[in-house]
């Protein structure tokens, strides 16, 4: 298959916000060895792409520095060492990179094949969330049937992918959100209950049900005191964002005397091999949640590739429930 010398995409033209995303033509990656080269149809639309947009989350330095962690569609070249696709096949996959523009390159073993039943649009929104919530709930977390699990923002992407995975697993399903109307939604994706934050304290809620064994927490800040006395004895706070700062003082004397622990991963900067182990499992474990009608995709929002800016406005309004999308022009 020939391809084309150059693609659209949407670049960060200085650091800044939502509108510093513009169209530009830039030639089509190259893949190395052991990567595949994918024509996307759909991408999906995260927090770190902001973050970066906005120069506070810098690319790894082998990575694409166009924004876009995953993406779904047809892969149209292969570099060296590809075994496990062929020319044709359709995948979603988790990008270091790139995934704002018509064609991105990834490692073979970071795509995986298309869930049966889903289109390319709800594929596109799998990798960057499923990959998240899988390593840091199981994998980190490890989250067990019958705990308590807590995870905050239940109504972006992480959350409503954390909610029913969760629930899948067996687990009793927390979550907080900012309006009744959100929690709501959280509660018929699985959440026993869902606190609204405006109105309730989640910490005080905790009390109540002797505590959570399981915290997700992407706020930190005035969030990590309060998860810490939300925990139970022996709990685990898992943290992989600072939306509201990464300092703050904590008593480690109670968190000796309870036997807590605290941990956290980005996903971006581990290792192929790491992605790749994390890949295994996502197919291994959340495909046949899908297969079963047991996890869904949750869709707020589509917009066209050149739409970025206003598709970053809608994420960063906080009233979106669900993954946020974009479709690349065929």
């Amino acid at each position: 298959m020939t391809l084309a010398s150059s693609m659209l995409a949407m670049e960060i033209s200085v650091p800044g916000g939502p509108d510093v995303l513009l169209p530009a033509s830039l030639p089509v990656p190259v893949p190395g060895h052991g990567q595949i080269i994918i024509h996307l149809a759909y991408t999906g639309v995260n927090r770190p792409d902001a973050l970066q947009r906005a120069g506070s989350y810098a690319p790894p330095a082998s990575a694409s520095p166009l924004p876009g962690l995953e993406g779904a569609g047809t892969v149209v070249a292969m570099g060296p060492g590809v075994t496990r696709w062929q020319i044709g096949d359709k995948v979603c996959a988790l990008l270091p990179g790139g995934g704002y523009a018509e064609y991105a390159a990834c490692h073979e073993s970071h795509a995986l094949p298309i869930p049966e039943g889903l289109s390319l649009r709800e594929a596109a929104c799998l990798p960057e969330t499923c990959f998240t919530v899988w390593s840091n709930i199981v994998m980190r977390g490890r989250l067990k049937a019958g705990e308590r699990f807590l995870v905050h923002g239940g109504s972006s992407g992480i959350g409503t992918t954390a909610v029913q995975i969760a629930a899948a697993l067996g687990a009793r399903v927390f979550a907080t959100a900012g309006s009744d109307e959100k929690c709501r939604a959280v509660e018929a994706l699985g959440a026993e209950t869902c606190f609204n934050y405006k109105t309730a304290d989640f910490s005080e809620e905790a009390k109540k049900l002797g505590g959570f064994d399981l915290i997700l927490d992407m706020v930190g800040g005035p969030y990590l005191p309060r998860n810490i006395r939300a925990l139970a004895d022996d709990g685990r706070l898992v943290q992989i964002a600072f939306l509201q700062g990464a300092k703050v003082e904590l008593n480690f004397a109670e968190i000796m005397m309870r036997r807590l622990t605290l941990t956290g991963s980005t996903l971006r900067p581990q290792s192929d091999q790491a992605k790749a182990a994390i890949a295994q499992a996502v197919e291994s474990h959340i495909w046949p949640m899908i297969a079963a009608g047991s996890f869904r995709v949750v869709i707020d929002s589509e917009y066209a590739l050149t739409e970025a800016p206003a598709a970053h406005w809608r994420m960063e309004s906080s009233s979106h429930i669900g993954k946020i999308v974009m479709k690349v022009p065929d």
